[in-house]
């Protein structure tokens, strides 16, 4: 026989109520441990957050160091002075192996941090002390689980007298040095154009917590990019009409939006950025050169890429509640048609010279919305070496002499491109 009822209008239970059978089955579960020997408070300690590991990220810039666990979190910090050191706090923990390994991450050349101890403060409290080697400024944050990742505390430790800036301040300052020019030999060269070193701003991609994309033999984007990006480094560095910067100079994690920024703090003249990326298919194979695009992408491919590259921030641990969200577009906007037509000219050189080491993916110079390629004053492409996804491409970036080849490549595509366009004028307002 069917009932009549209506379920909308049977009476509903109380809020704290709501879920009775599951109350039940706790309430059960809670007397059959007790019933078997088993405290039922350790049984709920199984709900505590478990560390997955630990790492740490030395760099000039900044050092980070990571915790990544299956649940957030609880932490609170503080620092103290004579000597330095900055204690943190976890709640809601049991000290382990895991923890405990953190004590050993910390090299001796790290810049900020002399020593690391951990031990067990209160019954749920674990304590963190980081002997600092000098004051800093922290910056304590968690992200929430993204790719390969669970959720992370991060405690990232910056100078506290901003001298990672300084470098940049020399840089930019070294660029408005006028020299010795020769002003009635024809304009053919970049060092009888102008009175000051031109300057390129090379951004190796990734790094630190974002490894980039990952051959299949292990090799990993952010290391070979790293490599490429130095070598081009010490060949613009040989030369008497130009300088350069690197956005990192080490295993660590920059936004991109801190990318650009550098960039136009050293008052760069050209940003290259340089990737070795993976696609959906090992079959894909090649190398590519990129540009902003205003309106989509010039292909499928570019689109998957751009989208790829510019996941970099959620990957590599970036502080949303921080973080300059009106950066990006704003610099979008700026963007003018002839920073785009010529970063279109000076991609296309790269793409000539790099096409006589290795094969071109595609029809020719793509374009996409690539958030690092966004400087609204600098003439900037991204170039994808060759696809890390590929096999026999990973064998090459593997090369050390492979890897010449490609920064001797990307160094004749700049200076053809200094030569024919010599930027007379700076535009950059910062």
């Amino acid at each position: 026989m069917k009932s009549n009822k209506n379920p909308a209008a049977m009476p509903q239970p109380h809020p704290r109520n709501r879920h009775p059978y599951a109350r039940r089955r706790l309430l059960k579960l809670g007397a059959s441990l007790v019933l078997v020997g088993i405290d039922p408070g350790l049984a709920l300690a199984n709900t505590r957050p478990t560390i997955r590991g630990v790492r740490v990220w030395p760099a000039t810039d900044y050092t980070r160091v990571t915790i990544e666990s299956t649940q957030p979190l609880q932490v609170q910090e503080h620092q103290l002075a004579s000597p330095n050191r900055l204690v943190v706090d976890l709640q809601g923990l049991t000290l382990d192996q895991a923890l405990r390994a953190l004590v050993s991450n910390v090299h001796p050349n790290d810049p900020y941090i002399r020593a690391v101890r951990v031990g067990q403060f209160t019954r749920d409290v674990v304590r963190i002390v980081l002997d600092l080697k000098g004051a800093v400024t922290p910056k304590v944050f968690s992200t929430a689980p993204t790719g390969q990742y669970a959720y992370r505390l991060m405690l990232d430790l910056y100078p506290a007298d901003g001298k990672p800036q300084d470098a940049l301040d020399t840089l930019a300052a070294r660029a408005t040095e006028s020299t010795q020019a020769t002003h009635n030999a024809p304009a053919s060269t970049p060092e009888r154009s102008t009175q000051r070193k031109l300057i390129v701003a090379i951004d190796p991609g990734h790094g630190g917590e974002d490894p980039g994309a990952i051959g299949g033999g292990g090799t990993y984007e952010k290391h070979v990019v790293l490599d490429i990006a130095r070598r081009l480094r010490a060949k613009i560095a040989a030369s008497p009409d130009m300088d350069a910067m690197m956005t990192r100079d080490d295993d660590f994690f920059v936004p991109l939006g801190t990318r650009v920024t550098k960039a136009r703090h050293a008052r760069a003249d050209l940003f290259v950025s340089i990737h070795a990326d993976a696609f959906t298919t090992p079959a894909a194979s090649g190398s590519s050169v990129f540009a902003l695009s205003e309106h989509g992408a010039s292909s499928a491919a570019a689109r998957w890429l751009a989208q790829s590259e510019n996941a970099s921030d959620v990957i590599g641990g970036l502080d949303i509640k921080s973080a300059d969200h009106a950066l990006a577009p704003v610099l979008f906007d700026m963007s003018t048609t002839q920073q785009i037509n010529d970063s279109l000219k000076y991609g296309a050189l790269v793409r000539e010279s790099i096409g006589k080491i290795n094969h071109l993916h595609g029809n020719g110079l793509e374009q996409a919305g690539f958030a690092v390629l966004k400087a609204p004053d600098i003439p900037s492409i991204l170039v994808e070496t060759a696809f890390i996804s590929n096999p026999s491409e990973e064998l090459k970036l593997q090369n050390p002499a492979y890897r010449q080849q490609m920064a001797d490549a990307i160094y004749d595509g700049i200076r053809k491109y200094f030569a024919s366009h010599p930027p007379l004028e700076r535009r950059v307002t910062v």
